[in-house]
């Protein structure tokens, strides 16, 4: 399988209490301090999941909760950027087939394509319970069926791939099956490679209803779950101008958005989909880059393009969020495992912060002081190595009796149905 080529910030997890009220101050004003005794618990106090930019899913059922509709939910976390449409299809990697060969559950109206030649065969009804595709020499192609055991039945003079008149076909990976709409290809990730990567050649549509309900959950309000839809369709849009890879335009994890195919959808969510058929955000007249995230924590980051500002989110803190603000404790020794070269850490002290809300915003650096060294981290290496819910964080610093075992790692988000964004 080719290699998926992950995307820095362009990233939400998933998917509202009160609002932070703490007024702005200057990001480069912070100069936090802390003390750090021998043998010490550190308290990590901080608000919202993930990295902030654009839209936030707590918030977006928040906002629905109070009337605004998903075109209002829309206006405000992609301040800018205007209504548009986006149609026709779209190529998703499926990362969970890791093997080459491309294989599928045998059904009524299967057809196999050649796609050098563009011939197309239906599948006979011959006992078959599997169809496969190998890659052969000089980019052609093996073609099996399992009936007990495996027998060829033909070749193909370039790349194979499935459909069934419109109907799922059923993908057989390592990890177990899954059905797809649309068309699943054996694609070359380069000219004469025999390996392939599995590709599902889908409708922007039908792709969007394998996509929102693993994004958020497809019962919450329709307003908010109708938002996610334009949000992600709008993200898909950004990312078929923008392919990932030669042999597909967007992934199906978080590193992209976050797709399970027929399998996943749910009828709520559907109706979310059709409700607002072809709706995206535009740019310039392009499909704008439609970051979301879990929780904003009641500040938006600033993305690396206009419409996605900082901005206070009066939405985030509805009584159903918990991620909204959360702890975690870690002990000293912890942090001196990750960062060995500190030696015995003595202080903590932030240098710089983004300046919105609470403790004067999110981290953008921290120096770790220590016997032996000072070790500057920036924001986003911080929450990474501590796996913390986001970078808008503040300290509290105890002694301890004695040395306990490691630090408490958060759990996962029990309201959402997928990883941080740390994509879009």
């Amino acid at each position: 399988m080719s290699n998926l080529r992950r995307r820095t910030a362009p990233a939400g997890a998933l998917l509202v209490a009160a609002l932070i009220g703490a007024s702005a101050t200057s990001a480069h004003a912070a100069d936090d301090r802390w003390s750090v005794p021998h043998q010490a618990t550190v308290t990590i106090r901080g608000h919202g999941f993930g990295h902030g930019h654009g839209m936030s899913q707590y918030g977006a059922e928040g906002a629905a909760r109070e009337g605004l509709t998903y075109r209002q939910i829309a206006n405000f976390y992609y301040q800018g950027t205007s209504w548009g449409t986006a149609k026709g299809r779209v190529d998703v990697l499926i990362t969970g087939d890791t093997s080459d060969d491309l294989v599928v559950l045998a059904r009524k109206g299967l057809v196999l394509r050649d796609r050098a030649t563009g011939e197309k065969t239906e599948l006979p009804d011959n006992g078959a319970t599997r169809w496969r595709v190998v890659p052969a020499k000089n980019g052609q192609s093996r073609v099996g069926y399992l009936d007990g055991t495996w027998h060829g039945w033909g070749r193909l003079t370039g790349e194979g791939e499935f459909s069934a008149h419109a109907k799922p076909v059923t993908l057989v990976t390592p990890g177990g099956t899954r059905a797809y709409r649309g068309r699943l290809r054996a694609a070359a990730p380069s000219d004469g490679s025999m390996a392939r990567s599995t590709v599902n050649d889908v409708s922007l549509e039908s792709y969007l209803k394998g996509v929102v309900p693993l994004e958020m959950p497809a019962l919450w309000s329709p307003e908010a779950v109708r938002a996610q839809a334009v949000a992600a369709r709008t993200y898909a849009a950004y990312e078929r101008d923008h392919p990932l890879g030669s042999d597909y335009q967007i992934c199906d994890t978080s590193s992209c958005q976050v797709y399970g195919g027929y399998d996943a959808e749910h009828p709520a969510s559907n109706a979310a989909v059709g409700a607002t058929r072809q709706q995206v955000l535009l740019a310039s007249g392009e499909p704008a880059f439609t970051q979301f995230g879990a929780s904003s924590g009641g500040w938006t980051s600033a993305g690396s393009v206009s419409y996605l500002p900082a901005r206070q989110d009066p939405y985030d803190g509805w009584s159903g969020n918990p991620v909204h603000t959360w702890d975690q404790k870690v002990t000293d020794t912890t942090l001196e495992n990750t960062w060995p070269a500190l030696g015995d850490l003595t202080k903590l002290v932030v240098t710089d912060r983004d300046g919105n809300g609470d403790w004067g915003g999110r981290l953008r650096s921290i120096t770790l002081v220590g016997s032996k060294h000072r070790v500057v981290v920036s924001g986003d290496s911080f929450r990474a190595a501590l796996g913390l819910r986001s970078t808008w964080l503040t300290f509290k610093v105890a002694q301890r009796s004695a040395r306990t075992a490691t630090a408490t790692q958060p759990t996962a988000n029990p309201s959402l149905m997928a990883a941080d964004l740390e994509r879009r």
